[in-house]
């Protein structure tokens, strides 16, 4: 009697940005709950019939603002699927008394193992290689790469991430460097990496990868003064966030030769990539003018990085591999069902005041 109470009163979720499969998978996981699924990103048309949610469950393309969170009177949790959070206005949040949780950990090696394939591509042209031979032209010229053995790699964020990709460099036998706010000698010794400085790795490194969380800190972590500290030759690869690099400073990089490759998973204005031409250019795109102006430049940027035979560009695609994705999914499972059941969420976003 008492559990069958329990089943009829467990709250509703809404999921957003979710696939067919993931759906059977949540179903599985939450039995009981009242589940609603959208395979679209959430917006305004979706917000009237979704007044009884207790819980949120966005991607990374979900924004969930101001806005969105008035519009949903019953919310209690907002359960990311991603372990960035910078597309939910976390503070707003708090005021309403409406807890945060993300997936901190799903993607350690899955990313890193996409950075060394974006890396791979650049230091071996096979992006370029493969381009020619699908034109049936077999010819090296312009094709010839370099090793990694004996390269410095410069890792911005020694995280979980991070700590990863300095155990695939050291397989190819690389140095490495890493640059981190937080350090923890041990963990260097125990890795074979060095502590640095951001200014120090960015002269010294030949390969350069990022993974360090996106906020107001490390927003144009990389930027057009600091880029100039690079080596020319120097191949760069981010599978973070878009906002670590300041795109102006990508295009010139690459236009001088300071940059020999960009590999890159993320885009400063990839959110725009999903929005039509005709919605970019109307009169009222953001409501902001100065905005919309630097907007708009960066956009235009970004085609010509995409377009560039030096970049190699992957459609955010880092952490899509079958067994992240369920540990995503997993981890999601898990922050609802601790909150429904009043546990201590192991991974609830803590604002700072």
């Amino acid at each position: 009697m008492t559990k069958k109470k329990l089943n009829n009163t467990k709250p509703e979720v809404a999921f957003f940005e979710i696939e067919p499969w993931e759906q059977e998978y949540i179903k599985k996981g939450l039995k009981g709950f009242k589940l609603r699924f959208f395979e679209n990103i959430i917006g305004k048309k979706d917000l009237k019939n979704l007044k009884n949610i207790s819980v949120l469950s966005p991607f990374i393309y979900s924004k969930v603002d101001k806005n969105i969170l008035e519009s949903l009177p019953a919310l209690k949790l907002v359960a990311t699927r991603s372990t960035g959070f910078d597309h939910i206005d976390v503070a707003g949040a708090d005021k309403k008394k409406v807890k945060v949780c993300n997936v901190p950990f799903y993607g350690e090696n899955t990313v890193a193992e996409h950075a060394f394939a974006l890396i791979l591509s650049l230091s071996r042209n096979i992006h370029l290689s493969h381009e020619r031979t699908m034109k049936g032209d077999f010819r090296l010229d312009g094709l010839q790469g370099f090793d990694l053995k004996d390269k410095t790699i410069g890792i911005i964020g020694g995280g979980h991430i991070g700590q990863h990709v300095a155990r695939i460099a050291r397989g190819f036998e690389m140095n490495i460097l890493v640059s981190d706010p937080n350090r923890d000698p041990k963990l260097a010794k125990r890795f074979g990496f060095k502590y640095t400085s951001l200014e120090n790795l960015l002269k010294k490194s030949q390969v350069i990868t990022l993974h360090a969380p996106y906020n107001k800190h490390t927003h144009h972590l990389i930027n057009c003064k600091n880029i100039k500290l690079i080596q020319p030759g120097t191949i760069l690869v981010n599978t973070a966030r878009g906002g670590l690099i300041d795109t102006t400073a990508l295009v010139e990089a690459l236009h001088d030769g300071r940059l020999a490759g960009l590999g890159t998973d993320v885009l400063e204005a990839e959110k725009y990539v999903f929005k039509e031409e005709r919605e970019l250019v109307s009169p009222k795109f953001t409501g902001k003018p100065k905005e919309d102006k630097e907007w708009l430049k960066t956009i235009v940027e970004q085609h010509v990085l995409i377009n560039s035979s030096q970049v190699v560009v992957t459609p955010h695609n880092a952490f899509n591999s079958k067994e992240a994705l369920q540990r995503i999914l997993d981890t999601t499972i898990e922050n609802i069902t601790k909150w429904y059941t009043k546990k201590k969420l192991n991974n609830q976003v803590i604002i700072k005041k």
